[in-house]
């Protein structure tokens, strides 16, 4: 009967083999394993706030490429006639110079050529072009004029200020696109 296990061994060694708990489960049926459940939930959640991260930082950089490009566009479509504008400003000039030669005059040809040079105004300020004001007596302002001389003020208080306008300067939706010709005081 050496042979034979008794029952009381039997159970100590069935202890022996199952003494480590596998892990993530614990030794009472009814608990629920902490510890490993916790990392993945964590790990779930960080993924989840990177994975927001990412897509509201990709938002935000496509909102203001959307952005950038239509100002982008905005500043091309304003400034697309420019280079016509400008060409176009000579005519104006020439415009002006013939309507001082017609000012005396009362028929019918002077009246069609001031009916034409208030449509073409009209029209270049349809488009933004807008003239400089650069009446005798205003400050001379770098920003806005280009001083082609500079004569002795013949009064006191038209020191540094502007005398004569020699080209009239124009704006194009507030940018100087011809400076002012004049001519300083000093």
């Amino acid at each position: 009967m050496e042979n034979q296990i008794q029952p009381e061994q039997e159970l100590e060694k069935h202890d022996e083999l199952n003494t480590e708990i596998p892990k993530g489960q614990s030794e009472e049926p009814g608990e629920a394993p902490v510890k490993e459940e916790a990392n993945p939930i964590n790990k779930l959640q960080d993924e989840l706030a990177e994975s927001k991260d990412k897509y509201v930082r990709l938002y935000a950089e496509f909102d203001n490429f959307r952005r950038r490009s239509a100002k982008e566009k905005l500043e091309l479509i304003q400034s697309a006639n420019e280079q016509l504008l400008k060409a176009l400003l000579p005519v104006a000039d020439d415009f002006e110079r013939a309507e001082k030669s017609y000012k005396d005059r009362t028929d019918k040809e002077a009246e069609g050529f001031l009916l034409i040079q208030t449509k073409f105004r009209k029209t270049l300020e349809q488009y933004g072009i807008k003239p400089m004001n650069t009446a005798v007596g205003a400050d001379f302002t770098a920003d806005l004029h280009e001083a082609i001389t500079q004569v002795p003020a013949p009064e006191e208080k038209l020191k540094g200020k502007i005398i004569d306008t020699v080209e009239k300067g124009y704006l194009l939706n507030d940018k100087v696109i011809r400076f002012a010709k004049v001519v300083v005081g000093s």
